[in-house]
């Protein structure tokens, strides 16, 4: 089977860009047989970054898994905006890990003096501990994962939780809903439950002058703004047009 054949059926099949994923189905297969077995199932509703075994993220290859959330495009700004605002040699967690997306891009763009990731779906922290070698990966439900050690010492907080409301995941493309895991996907009625889970147990363990920052919706971010402020954290809210992305930062009290 040749390139354009490829594009042909994932064009058929809807995906958006047939091109670019045939490229790299070709690039990933070894034998005919191999390119055909790959197209069938990215055709049935597989995500690509889970047949080649990789997603592309913040300039980074990073190992996913099947079964694991597929690190988004456009949280590459939650990284920008962390690093931004990070201070020198920080303390790092990347909370709600998944593939450890987050703190890798993290540790490539300023390095830390201690980075720790943590989620509480097994084949993610398998997945983590691939992507964050020299990282501290621990599996648990949110700030249970982390070392007593921690408290008041966390400088960056990376919280990417989910944030589609219940009755929307319905609605999300199938190869989302359908092969990654639910709890990385559905954030409660409005969306914002873990995210409230998040802001009340960060004052305890970040730093003074330590940032949590939590993805969002543009709809979503001054409610979570007001979670955060009420968690007693200085709120702001970050907007990138470019890549259609809005993150919440909540800045502890120095």
């Amino acid at each position: 089977m040749d390139t354009s054949t490829v594009v042909t059926r994932l064009r058929a099949a809807g995906c958006v860009f047939a091109e670019d994923e045939a490229d790299l189905l070709v690039a990933a297969a070894t034998t005919p047989a191999e390119l055909d077995a790959l197209v069938e199932r990215r055709v049935a509703g597989l995500p690509l970054e889970h047949l080649l075994g990789w997603a592309e993220f913040h300039g980074l290859r990073v190992t996913v898994r099947p079964g694991v959330f597929v690190p988004r495009h456009r949280t590459a700004f939650l990284v920008d905006v962390a690093v931004s605002l990070a201070p020198p040699d920080p303390v790092v967690v990347d909370l709600c890990c998944g593939s450890g997306a987050l703190g890798a891009a993290f540790a490539a763009a300023l390095p830390p003096r201690e980075l720790h990731a943590a989620d509480v779906e097994p084949a993610a922290v398998e997945c983590a501990r691939l992507n964050l070698p020299d990282a501290h990966v621990h599996r648990g439900d949110l700030y249970d994962a982390l070392p007593a050690s921690l408290r008041g010492r966390v400088d960056v907080l990376l919280a990417n939780v989910p944030y589609v409301p219940s009755d929307a995941v319905a609605t999300m493309p199938p190869e989302a809903r359908l092969h990654e895991p639910l709890v990385a996907l559905d954030g409660g009625a409005d969306g914002l439950d873990l995210a409230r889970r998040v802001a009340a147990g960060a004052p305890g363990w970040l730093a003074p002058g330590g940032t949590l920052l939590i993805e969002s919706s543009e709809r979503q971010a001054p409610v979570l703004a007001e979670i955060l402020a009420t968690a007693g954290l200085s709120a702001r809210v970050h907007s990138c047009d470019d890549l259609g992305a809005t993150v919440v930062s909540g800045t502890a009290k120095t």
